[in-house]
């Protein structure tokens, strides 16, 4: 007597198995992403609205933990986050060494890069404030006292 027969229907693969194949051939037909290739895409149209404290500047990314705004070296904060023009996240690792035009935001507390938004053309044309100006909450007497 044989209990172990074999099946007639052929065996049917696991799901993710069939998950992962189907990826895979989304991804080989979509191509690989642009932050992938090392390069950002214009903005796909639309402005966005950046916060009031948000500076611009030139961002190079130099390491896991560092950047250079305007060519001072900064610390990135352990969740910082950088917008590629669509408005989509862009790995750091991705642009090691790439120079953008961008608005960021840097922690008060810290003085550590938190955010950063990659502009597009149109939004690089807008007047923002940049890091270059000398920012104080106190004044000396000189800067009370007229010039004679």
């Amino acid at each position: 007597m044989n209990r172990c027969q074999p099946s007639p229907l052929p065996l049917r693969p696991r799901r993710a198995t069939l998950w992962l194949a189907a990826l895979c051939a989304a991804a080989a037909l979509t191509g690989a992403p642009a932050a992938a290739q090392g390069t950002v895409q214009g903005s796909m149209g639309g402005m966005r609205n950046f916060p009031d404290a948000a500076l611009r500047g030139s961002l190079v990314i130099t390491a896991a933990s560092e950047a250079e705004i305007n060519g001072r070296t900064v610390r990135m904060a352990p969740g910082m986050r950088l917008f590629s023009p669509q408005n989509t996240l862009v790995m750091m690792h991705t642009v090691l060494g790439q120079q953008f035009t961008v608005n960021y935001l840097i922690e008060n507390s810290t003085g550590m890069l938190l955010t950063a938004w990659i502009l597009s053309n149109a939004e690089a044309a807008q007047k923002r404030a940049g890091s270059d100006s000398v920012q104080r909450n106190f004044t000396f007497e000189s800067d009370a006292t007229p010039a004679r």
